[in-house]
C-alpha cells in the first residue's frame, strides 16, 4: 500500500513510540523527514538523530527524549499542512505556539526550520506549515 503523506506518518510514528514510552523510533528516511528531526534535536525535543543504512532503503532513527521522572518532551505533535490542505504564512503571520512554549516548522526556501529561527534570520522568512510541536 503506498503512503500518501509520509510527514503524517512520521509524526504517528513518533507520537505512537511516545504513548508506549519507546527510547527510539524508526521511521523511512527521507531529506524532509530528516530536516524535521534535525530542527526537533536543535530545539531540544529529541535527543539524537542518525541515519541508518539499511536494505533495501535507509532509515531515520530518532531518540525520544524524557524527562527525570519519565514526562516526554513532546506531549502533542500535530500536521498542520496536508497533502490536500497546503498551509503558507509569511513571516508577518507566524505567531509563537503556546506562547512560545511550542514550535511551528515550516519549509522555506532556505530549508526546513523552526518559527522562531524565521523570525531571527536576516531577512525573514515565511514558508509552508508543515507541523506544531508542544
Amino acid at each position: 500500500m503506498s503512503c500518501t503523506d509520509p510527514i503524517a506518518d512520521m509524526l504517528t510514528a513518533i507520537r505512537n513510540a511516545i504513548m508506549a514510552a519507546k527510547d527510539q523510533v524508526d521511521v523511512p528516511h527521507s531529506r524532509i523527514k530528516e530536516g524535521i528531526a534535525r530542527v526537533l534535536l536543535q530545539e531540544g525535543y529529541v535527543s539524537a538523530v542518525s541515519v541508518l543504512d539499511t536494505k533495501p532503503a535507509r532509515t531515520l532513527r530518532i531518540a525520544l527524549k524524557y524527562s527525570d521522572d519519565g514526562e516526554p518532551a513532546i506531549h502533542r505533535i500535530q500536521r498542520v499542512s496536508t497533502s490536500g490542505r497546503r498551509v503558507y504564512c509569511g513571516y508577518r503571520e507566524l505567531r509563537p505556539v503556546i506562547r512560545g512554549y511550542g514550535i511551528a516548522i515550516l519549509s522555506t526556501p532556505a530549508g526546513i526550520l523552526s518559527d522562531r529561527e524565521c523570525r531571527r534570520r536576516r531577512p525573514r522568512l515565511g514558508g509552508e506549515v508543515l507541523c506544531t510541536v508542544q
